[in-house]
């Protein structure tokens, strides 16, 4: 079977790239590396030739609402048109658990028109939403810094390693299109104020980590189990002792 990964090169399509290829698949990396760009719709025909499956982990390079939001559609919808003519089977997208309760964000309004394109694109879809990501804790940590201080949001997550993230999307890929959403999560659930404090620690990060009664996530104001995923979720293997054991 014929997969082609878009952002085939970046920290969870290479990894996607890796387990299709180890089960046997031809999976084709596609990002502007390897003459693939989305927003201009340069390479997608070629690369989809042949195409069963097409799998978009992208994500936007810059999180200002306008700029967040053009990057979604546009390479969403140049994506589709191109599936639609080659004839691709089945539309996997890497989304975020929590995404359609984290409106007052313009990066999370943004995922949520991707998602509605894709419901609407009559391409057999599979959208697989994630929980935040182990490696991704020092970027939430940063957002949210002021002088030597991380103030974060009262509220739970549930987060997991990447590789977990890239094996849910490749067994999404190779299966039936499920019509809907999917959602995977790590084994564990902490405060966010834990989470960060942990996970900067194993970078030797010397920040506070305080909670902040007032504070955002990207620029929208949580409940408490805003971030969780239901319960039947898939759970990832990996928990953060043992991704912060194979960091050290």
């Amino acid at each position: 079977m014929k997969v082609v990964v878009i952002g085939g090169t970046g920290l969870i399509g290479s990894r996607v790239v890796a387990e299709l290829t180890g089960h046997g698949h031809e999976a084709v990396a596609a990002s502007p590396s390897t003459g693939v760009d989305t927003l201009t719709g340069e390479g997608l025909a070629e690369v989809m030739k042949g195409a069963s499956v097409v799998v978009d982990v992208t994500n936007s390079p810059s999180f200002a609402d306008d700029a967040v939001l053009d990057f979604f559609r546009r390479s969403t919808a140049n994506q589709l048109e191109a599936e639609r003519e080659a004839g691709v089977a089945h539309h996997v997208a890497l989304s975020v658990v929590g995404t359609d309760r984290l409106q007052e964000a313009g990066y999370f309004r943004a995922k949520q028109t991707q998602e509605e394109m894709i419901r609407d694109s009559g391409v057999p879809f599979s959208i697989v939403r994630a929980t935040q990501f182990f490696e991704f804790a020092q970027g939430l940590a940063d957002s949210a810094t002021q002088g030597d201080t991380v103030s974060v949001a009262p509220i739970k997550i549930q987060p997991m390693f990447s590789g977990d993230v890239a094996a849910a999307v490749a067994r999404t890929a190779v299966g039936a299109p499920v019509g809907g959403i999917v959602e995977v999560a790590g084994p564990e659930a902490f405060d966010l104020e834990d989470f960060i404090r942990r996970a900067l620690a194993v970078h030797g990060d010397p920040r506070t980590v305080v909670t902040d009664p007032q504070g955002q996530y990207w620029g929208a104001t949580l409940k408490d189990s805003d971030l969780l995923p239901g319960p039947d979720a898939s759970i990832g293997a990996t928990s953060l002792t043992q991704w912060s054991e194979r960091q050290a």
